[in-house]
């Protein structure tokens, strides 16, 4: 009778165990990157006089805020259980685009550069949902596809914003207030992009995709939709980024970007979002990257 008891309460605190195992591996999961973040800034705080002051946090912020783009876009690819690798050469295609017609203003540089590199990621999406290739295969295609390209139409060189494209300049240097304009438009993003994930049709068809495609279409889920929409949301975010870089370095460079995808997929992970799909958000993504 003894031993009876004895062995129920074993397996009862066993059960505890795991359960609260389990319960920190999950807390791990979602606020990792935030206690590392705050560490990492405590220490900072401490080691670096300068730290917390206003300028050195803008800096920061602005010199992460294309990498912040990109990965606000890999967020929306990775929940539905996919990965874009061609989002650097993307940024490359956009920000030669833009330097190109810098003198033609700013918004048509702007706009060009984005629907460039939108409509890339559009052939991404519809090669993966209507040919059933794999994400991998085809955005690896079009990361080459598309350095490719850039290279060839810049012949390996540089593209000069002139010194009378200003307002172009403006995106990448400027200041709206205190705030950088890089800075303003990552905060804007991402706000609309938690909106668009947490309160919307789209967002939640994107976390159903990703937990599990299968079941998502025989719900009557027109997967092949949504996936085109986040290889060109994806695409649209990575030129937007490259824009603003060609703006702030004041060239468009066919080799700028090289390895942003794997640092964009690495942000969005760190954060918490699962490579497999389905879980994870947009306010753990910019933990990650910063």
């Amino acid at each position: 009778m003894n031993q009876a008891g004895t062995t129920t309460i074993d397996e009862a605190g066993s059960t505890r165990g795991q359960v609260a195992r389990a319960r920190f591996a999950s807390f791990a999961q979602r606020h990792g990157a935030l206690i590392a973040l705050i560490l990492v800034c405590i220490f900072a705080t401490i080691r670096y006089e300068t730290f917390l002051t206003p300028e050195n946090l803008l800096n920061v912020l602005r010199q992460n805020s294309m990498l912040g783009l990109v990965a606000l876009g890999m967020t929306f690819v990775i929940l539905t259980g996919g990965i874009d690798l061609s989002v650097g050469s993307l940024l490359a295609v956009a920000g030669v685009v833009a330097a190109n017609l810098a003198g033609q203003g700013l918004l048509v540089a702007l706009l060009a550069g984005i629907a460039a590199t939108a409509l890339l990621g559009v052939l991404n999406g519809v090669v993966i949902a209507k040919a059933r290739i794999q994400p991998f295969i085809v955005t690896l295609a079009m990361m080459i596809a598309a350095r490719g390209l850039a290279l060839a139409v810049t012949g390996e060189e540089s593209v000069r914003v002139g010194r009378e494209a200003a307002g172009f300049t403006w995106l990448g240097r400027g200041y709206i207030g205190p705030l950088p304009v890089p800075v303003v438009i990552l905060f804007v993003a991402f706000a609309i992009g938690w909106l668009v994930l947490n309160h919307t049709r789209f967002g939640r068809h994107v976390y159903s995709i990703g937990d599990n495609e299968e079941a998502a279409r025989l719900m009557g889920l027109n997967a092949g939709r949504v996936q085109i929409g986040v290889y060109a949301l994806s695409g649209a975010l990575a030129g937007l980024a490259g824009v603003i870089l060609a703006s702030r370095l004041g060239a468009g460079q066919p080799v700028a970007a090289v390895g942003w995808e794997l640092d964009s997929i690495a942000a969005v992970v760190v954060g918490g979002t699962l490579l497999t799909g389905g879980q994870g958000g947009i306010i753990s993504t910019l933990v990650g990257v910063v």
